[in-house]
């Protein structure tokens, strides 16, 4: 369902630019999605000694049949580009938390494990963390408010992941 405004009465060569409550919505969630993925990586880096990303990287991982995903499965799941997520997993193996096997099946592909001292890793920062997005989020809105914005994000995601051939996605990248 479409409930955008209906366009102006401009021609069809000007763009549809945002009514001024639009610019303000727009400017309130980047302002208020670049403080939070700023806070929740500082929070990260001290405790932890990772960024964000690697720590949303160990709970997939955790999270998954066996402590195992194939990289291009765990790309899709962080989405991120698959060069990121080599990045990520390569540095993840240096500290000791993941390590990579080959894909008995597929001589191409490999599988993200996350290793018994990466899963003691999140046993030990995952209250933090916790602490650090109830703060950030949950604390400051009502109920209503947390199950607004989780629908508004559903259907944000669902929209900018076009499913038919050739999307330009991150892990298709």
């Amino acid at each position: 369902m479409n409930t955008a405004p209906a366009a102006s009465s401009a021609s069809a060569d000007e763009p549809r630019w945002l009514t001024d409550e639009e610019q303000r919505v727009w400017r309130s969630y980047i302002e208020a999605a670049t403080l939070l993925e700023d806070h929740l990586d500082r929070q990260l880096q001290r405790d932890a000694g990772m960024p964000h990303v690697y720590y949303g990287l160990l709970v997939k991982l955790a999270e998954s049949p066996r402590r195992r995903l194939r990289m291009t499965e765990l790309a899709m799941s962080a989405k991120i580009t698959r060069s990121r997520l080599s990045h990520a997993v390569a540095r993840l193996e240096k500290s000791g938390w993941v390590r990579r096997e080959d894909c008995p099946s597929d001589k191409r592909g490999q599988f993200a494990v996350l290793t018994e001292e990466g899963r003691e890793v999140l046993r030990r920062h995952a209250p933090g963390h916790v602490d650090a997005v109830r703060q950030a989020v949950f604390d400051r809105l009502t109920p209503q408010q947390q199950k607004s914005l989780g629908e508004i994000m559903r259907i944000v995601a669902e929209g900018l992941q076009p499913s038919g051939a050739g999307a330009d996605l991150p892990w298709l990248r």
